[in-house]
């Protein structure tokens, strides 16, 4: 006969020699303390209980509710892309020696996860054009905030300018921790997709501690980060520059343009969406700032054999420093996700990377031209972009409305800016991988233009 409490094995015999150990008589006596006027009465409002094949069949039903990428073609993007995930990735992170690893306190028993964390900053670093990584962050909009946070500390400034390109979660997440560290924000304005420079002068002024800028952006367009750079710099402040790492392998490097801080999110290197998460957050800096950085640090050494070895070289938080002198309260890191970076970049290479970009941003350029043909559709912004556009709906079309047809002829549609943008209502933020196909696009536009 199936257990009907496979997942609590408790009998009543096991409730009873427990309750006779504390002296309670029934388990509504543990509830003694509480008045009776604020307790529930009355049942749940839940399934009765489940045999282990019923909850099964009720779970998987529960999932297929979900419009996945492997079920329908995704066209979506706006921070977690659908891209192509080499076979040996979730090979190595199912080894039971990755997957159960925790933090690595006894570096002589956990050498192979402090080398895989040293790669991924090493990698990190050779992406970013800058000389310290950390060992990864929860994900890219807390590195975000963390790097805020650094630049007000460095700078000895409370003011940080947030330029409206930046991702609108990432934002609301810089905001939220700006409350807590006695920081300003102030946010600049966009033109043609990317960051207003005259605005941002004239705001600028002597007593910004850092420019806050993404690119490529929320719409997909790539900022000037040369130009943004002095216009900080000759002011005093840093300049934090949030970006896509798979666009790096096209772009130049942020850190060969200017920027002293450097943080995005590593999910498009071989990490799922996995409906929307966990993610892995990076963060680099220049030399100066590398004290001041917030998690860990692993460093390569040699034992007194002369053989090669990975220690916890920088630890700036408050699990192992007092708490006025930490540089942030992060508690953990993203290793099991940092590994799977580095796995996808390893097998990448460098030719890899770069041909995967330049698939995204050429499947991109050929997606915008499919949009010029279609009447009624037209590309927002004419600044460059790397692997997303904003499209431009016929007047009166409303996106969630065409979402929902789209879906149904197997297609996930572009984000509705409209939600966190009012002056875009009717515009979509859509996103092109190199996972799509000329006959996905072109089936994609179809249906767009159908859809009106």
């Amino acid at each position: 006969m199936m257990n009907k409490h496979r997942y609590l094995p408790m009998t009543d015999e096991d409730q009873a020699e427990m309750l006779a150990a504390i002296g309670a008589g029934e388990v509504q006596d543990l509830f003694a303390d509480i008045p009776a006027g604020v307790r529930y009465e009355g049942a749940l409002r839940m399934s009765e209980a489940m045999s282990e094949s019923e909850l099964l069949q009720h779970m998987k039903e529960l999932a297929g509710r979900n419009a996945d990428a492997e079920r329908y073609i995704s066209f979506l993007g706006a921070g977690i892309y659908d891209h192509r995930i080499p076979v040996v990735i979730p090979h190595i992170l199912s080894r039971s020696e990755f997957y159960t690893a925790y933090t690595p306190y006894q570096p002589e028993i956990s050498q192979g996860e402090l080398q895989a964390i040293f790669e991924f900053q090493s990698y990190m670093c050779e992406l970013t054009g800058m000389k310290v990584a950390n060992a990864s962050m929860y994900d890219g909009a807390t590195a975000l905030a963390e790097a805020a946070a650094l630049a007000s500390a460095a700078t000895g400034r409370s003011r940080i300018l947030l330029s409206r390109t930046v991702h609108p979660e990432a934002r609301a997440i810089v905001s939220t921790a700006a409350k807590g560290l006695g920081l300003e924000i102030v946010e600049v304005g966009y033109r043609n997709g990317v960051t207003d420079l005259t605005e941002l002068e004239n705001m600028a002024g002597d007593s910004a501690a850092a420019v806050l800028v993404q690119t490529p952006n929320f719409f997909g367009c790539i900022e000037d980060i040369e130009a943004i750079g002095r216009i900080v710099h000759d002011r005093g402040g840093l300049l934090v520059t949030s970006c896509n790492p798979l666009s790096l392998g096209l772009l130049e490097a942020p850190g060969n343009l200017g920027a002293d801080v450097v943080v995005g999110d590593a999910q498009p290197l071989g990490i799922p969406a996995s409906l929307g998460g966990p993610t892995c957050g990076f963060f680099a800096v220049s030399e100066a700032l590398m004290r001041r950085m917030p998690g860990r640090i692993v460093g390569q050494t040699v034992d007194k054999e002369g053989k090669r070895g990975f220690v916890l070289t920088l630890q700036a938080r408050e699990q192992h420093i007092r708490r006025e002198k930490a540089t942030s309260n992060i508690c953990s890191n993203q290793a099991l996700l940092a590994l799977c970076a580095s796995v996808y970049l390893s097998v990448m290479g460098k030719a890899g990377l770069q041909e995967v970009a330049e698939q995204n941003y050429r499947k991109a350029r050929y997606t915008a031209g499919r949009v010029a043909a279609v009447p009624g559709l037209s590309l927002a912004f004419e600044a460059p972009f790397f692997n997303e556009l904003v499209i431009k709906l016929p007047e009166g079309t409303a996106p969630d409305d065409l979402s929902a047809k789209l879906l149904q002829v197997g297609y996930i549609g572009g984000l509705n800016l409209g939600r966190d943008y009012p002056e875009l209502a009717g515009h979509m933020l859509v996103a092109v991988t190199e996972r799509r196909s000329k006959a996905e696009i072109d089936g994609f536009i179809r249906e767009m233009g159908a859809g009106q």
